[in-house]
């Protein structure tokens, strides 16, 4: 008896050891991740605050190996001493930002809707386009992913030329739009197929109509799919530089297209560089951590339901 409790202790014991272990090497696992994503961040923000030599020398930690300086604050105009005076450059960058906003949440709204529209066509209804069925259709919307965009920018020059597309943000929604509308339509493609079709068949007993059925019952569901989609475009949209260099010179210029320009014949600003590029990615931080916890609740919730 004595004996038989011993060896349970031990199996307790080496149970008890071996989940330490694996909990142990997993935080490492996802402490390692967290370091490697959050680094360039950190980067950035920390260059935006060094001058010429602290940035060539590679001083990482404020007040230890260099003293933090609005180096890259004042270039734009945005540092405690220039904020209140007139500045060409911060309101260049404040005209920059606000296409770059309008932009990409237009663009990027207009494609969680529209590819909301075709994602749920496609898992509720069956197509027939001569040889081509649901599952070519959709194939065809995800082969435009694998079209470089370099092949695209003569036609759409010439296009946006003789439509007066040129240096608009309505040219760039437009084009926006039908970039990121693929992924859009794959996300919830495999979002609505989770969705159970006898909803929409009780919702239709009940009276509704099929519009009524997906805005009031199946919408709700798949929110947190289209609020996963709208990040994914708006991130991509936002940080779109080819086609912001290529369809637009002075009226619809972006943020990207900005930070590019701090490269010169002198060499590159990193100070500038770094403030611009942690300005711009500001917003996409905090719509990211606001909608995560959107997309938490909404899963949640249709869980429950």
């Amino acid at each position: 008896m004595t004996t038989q409790i011993f060896h349970d202790s031990d199996a307790d014991r080496s149970h008890q050891m071996k989940w330490w272990v694996s909990r142990t090497a997993i935080y490492a696992v996802l402490i390692l991740w967290a370091f490697l994503c959050l680094f360039p961040i950190y980067w950035t923000a920390t260059t935006s605050f060094k001058l010429a030599a602290d940035v060539m020398k590679g001083a990482m930690v404020p007040w230890v190996d260099y003293t933090p300086a609005w180096k890259g604050w004042e270039s734009l105009g945005l540092s405690p001493a220039t904020i209140g005076q007139e500045s060409t450059v911060r309101a260049e960058f404040l005209k920059r930002f606000w296409n770059s906003a309008a932009v990409a949440l237009s663009a990027s709204a207009l494609a969680v809707a529209l590819g909301s529209l075709a994602a749920y066509g496609l898992t509720r209804f069956s197509y027939r386009f001569l040889w081509l069925k649901n599952d070519d259709i959709l194939f065809f919307f995800l082969s435009q992913l694998i079209l470089p965009p370099v092949v695209l920018a003569l036609p759409f020059l010439v296009l946006y030329k003789e439509l007066a597309l040129l240096d608009t943000r309505i040219g760039l929604i437009l084009l926006y739009t039908l970039t990121v509308l693929p992924i859009v339509i794959w996300i919830m493609k495999d979002q609505f197929s989770t969705i159970p079709t006898e909803l929409e068949e009780a919702a239709l007993v009940d009276g509704l109509s099929i519009w009524g059925a997906f805005l009031t019952i199946i919408l709700p569901i798949a929110l947190p799919g289209m609020v996963a989609a709208f990040i994914l475009s708006l991130v991509l949209t936002w940080n779109e530089y080819f086609f912001a260099a290529l369809l637009t010179s002075t009226h619809a210029n972006t943020i990207p297209v900005m930070v590019a320009s701090q490269t010169g014949s002198q060499g590159i600003s990193w100070w500038s560089m770094a403030a611009l590029s942690f300005a711009a990615i500001l917003p996409l931080i905090v719509i990211g951590i606001g909608l995560e916890r959107y997309i938490i609740k909404g899963m949640a919730a249709g869980a429950v339901k």
